[in-house]
């Protein structure tokens, strides 16, 4: 789908492009926009490498573990399909717990390897089950203590205070993340409610 997106998006340029005369425009603004894209990762390198090794740092000393078992009564709630020994649960509390911290080369694999054993426990292989959109929802709209990649571009855009919206992304992320629990919550309602065993018939009573 994505792929068909950006297909579209690139035939529409094109086709203003030579409705005004100037094909030439896409080519430069393909460029122009390459050529930006490299500027910013080059001055995002810096920021980012200071600030993963300052996560990792909290990771090894043990506050992502802190985390994990602060969020655990909160992921038996949100996820009460799983098993609470199961290993999807452990790669769940990972996952919440790196993304919390702005850990997100930490939380992808956490949460590859949650839908990993997530699948298994899933009856319809074909069909994601509730837990599987639960974690989705909560990746998707996770709160963020220290949002580092925007704290980077800012900076790298020459901001006087690139660290301000440290305040408005927890706010914007803890709202999302409210959204997200509550549609899950209704959906889960809707959708995968469990229906009661039919009441046995004469013939099963009777044999």
């Amino acid at each position: 789908m994505v792929n068909k997106i950006w297909l579209g998006l690139i035939v529409v340029g094109f086709a203003f492009a030579a409705i005004k005369g100037d094909i030439n425009l896409v080519t430069q603004a393909a460029f122009e926009g390459a050529a930006t894209g490299v500027t910013v990762c080059f001055g995002l390198i810096s920021v980012l490498v200071f600030w993963m090794g300052m996560m990792r740092m909290a990771e090894d000393a043990g506050l992502v573990k802190a985390i994990s078992k602060l969020l655990g009564p909160v992921v038996t709630y949100l996820f009460p399909d799983v098993p609470k020994e199961h290993p999807a649960m452990g790669y769940i509390l990972s996952n919440m717990s790196a993304n919390l911290l702005g850990l997100g080369n930490a939380a992808t694999p956490m949460g590859i390897k949650a839908m990993q054993e997530l699948q298994n426990l899933n009856p319809d292989k074909e069909t994601a089950s509730a837990a599987m959109c639960t974690l989705l929802a909560l990746n998707t709209a996770s709160i963020t203590l220290i949002p580092t990649t925007l704290i980077a571009i800012r900076l790298n855009f020459g901001s006087a205070n690139a660290a301000e919206i440290v305040g408005s992304t927890l706010l914007a992320t803890a709202i999302a993340t409210m959204a997200a629990i509550i549609a899950d919550r209704w959906y889960r309602n809707r959708t995968f409610r469990r229906t009661p065993n039919p009441p046995a018939s004469p013939l099963t009573l009777k044999r």
